[in-house]
């Protein structure tokens, strides 16, 4: 890799500055059970968390019982993680220096959308995984279908977010299947836009906002990002 990965960008203190505070601190419970959900059928997994140097899941998933390893492409990637006990192993995300199947559950989460080559890395998340792949992306099946139009306000809100893709599921779905990964569950996130939750800055009304959303079936439907889960076929 010439220049940085993504995975420098949310492995640092300034990027985990953005999930500080009450409503940071919820979007990450949200991110949480979704992926607790949708891996309670394999406990005790090894798992293999790719680009999780912003520290959000891999030490949750070692509490949980896991065996847990988070890649890095760089040394620098893996400071959130010091102490927590998780395994850290530098290397390019795009070829892994891990055999083929190496892990039960492979997770990828805040980088496909940051990737440029992001159907090479689905295809190196899938190489490693036994069982199970783990990804979020935005969906164009929600606000961040104008995300080109609002990028402006956005930025005017987060002032450190930078420019993502948003996928349509099929992209994802497709990508997986290429390497033989069915889709097995999702679970949309956020039916408002999360840059509208943090420039409220008042977590109960985050909450409600998006308990009535749920309750309408409009996150289901719409949400954002998308927690997904696909087996080996």
């Amino acid at each position: 890799m010439n220049a940085p990965f993504a995975d420098v960008e949310t492995s640092s203190d300034r990027y985990a500055r953005r999930f500080e505070g009450a409503v940071g601190r919820w979007f990450l419970e949200v991110q949480g059970r979704a992926v607790r959900a949708l891996m309670a059928d394999r406990p005790h997994a090894r798992v293999l968390d790719v680009g999780g140097g912003h520290a959000q899941l891999a030490p949750m998933l070692r509490a949980l019982g896991h065996e847990v390893t988070v890649l890095g492409s760089s040394e620098e990637c893996g400071h959130r993680l010091r102490g927590s006990g998780v395994s850290f192993r530098v290397g390019d995300p795009l070829a892994a220096p891990f055999a083929p199947g190496t892990f039960d559950v492979v997770l990828c989460f805040r980088l496909l959308p940051h990737v440029e080559r992001w159907r090479d890395l689905v295809g190196e998340l899938c190489r490693l995984a036994t069982h199970a792949v783990v990804v979020d992306y935005p969906t164009a099946r929600s606000v961040n279908a104008l995300s080109g139009a609002l990028f402006g306000l956005k930025k005017g809100v987060e002032r450190d977010t930078r420019p993502f893709t948003v996928f349509h599921d099929a992209w994802v779905a497709d990508a997986l299947a290429a390497h033989g990964f069915r889709v097995a569950g999702r679970r949309p996130q956020f039916f408002w836009p999360m840059a509208l939750h943090r420039a409220l800055r008042f977590a109960p009304l985050a909450r409600a906002l998006e308990g009535g959303a749920s309750f309408l079936g409009l996150t289901r439907a719409f949400g954002s990002p998308v927690v997904l889960r696909a087996d080996r076929a």
